[in-house]
Order: C-alpha cells, then structure tokens, then sequence
C-alpha cells in the first residue's frame, strides 16, 4: 500500500471512529428539543451527565455485560429488560430493537430513557449516574451551551 492510500484509508477509519461521537452542546440541544429539560424531575445537566459518565457521548458504544447481556448506544440501554436484541433472553420493556438504539437520531434512545426514567428508579436505574451524577452540581456540563 502506498502511503497516499494509508494516509487515506486512516483517515477513513478516524472519520468513521468520529461519526459515533456527540458534541455535548448538540446532545444538550437534541435533548431540549425532545423535552427532556425536568423531565421526571431531571435537568438537561442530569441527562447530560448520564451520557457522558455511561458511553463518553459515543453514540454507538456496545458493551457486553458478565449475564450475557449487552448495553447500547448513548445511554447504555441493558437488552436483558429494554430492547431486543436477538441473542438473550430480553423482556423488551422499550419494545424496540436494541440496534436502533445506536441511530444517530437519538429518537430510538431517547423515548426508551423515558420510559426506564418514568418507572421506579428513575434516574437510578443507572449506577454511573448514581455514582457520579446524583446530588452533584451538575451546572457546569451546560457551559457555552445556547439552547434555542
């Protein structure tokens, strides 16, 4: 391979690495439009620092857990209780394919995050948030944001 190509194909690589990551002001905004601003109680600061403390803002993140079961997308959404995800047993509480979790619309994830936060929990559901969100002042992941 020569070196234009390499200089190519890494750049490909890097661009498509790029693509599954949110800008935390973009996120802040996708999440004020679908009115998740006290929603259940929580700030956009609340939303915000979930996402970043489960997938680091990476859209697309999959992670396997020691059940078998796996996590998905922004929020880190388990396919044992709320998507389907075809390899282990799921209740599917979202009724949503795990896989349309990682859209890059957020649409999937977000209406599935409100549903685990309507029901007992909330935001607890999450142990990241717990332990690194919860009764913390949260302002600061709003810095520079312009919500319109």
């Amino acid at each position: 391979m020569t070196n234009p190509q390499l200089i190519s194909l890494v750049s490909c690589l890097l661009a498509v690495n790029q693509a599954s990551l949110i800008n935390r002001c973009d996120l802040a905004k996708v999440l004020h439009q679908e009115d998740l601003d006290g929603f259940e109680g929580y700030s956009l600061s609340d939303w915000v620092c979930l996402a970043f403390v489960e997938s680091a803002f990476n859209i697309t993140k999959v992670n396997e857990n020691t059940d078998g079961s796996f996590d998905y997308g922004i929020f880190q959404i388990n396919s044992h209780y709320w998507c389907n995800d075809y390899q282990s047993h799921t209740e599917n509480i979202c009724q949503v394919e795990c896989q349309e979790l990682l859209s890059p619309s957020l649409l999937a994830v977000i209406n599935c995050a409100k549903k685990i936060v309507s029901g007992a929990g909330g935001m607890k559901n999450w142990v990241n948030w717990r332990l690194h969100c919860a009764g913390r002042p949260l302002s600061y992941w709003m810095t520079g944001c312009h919500l319109a």
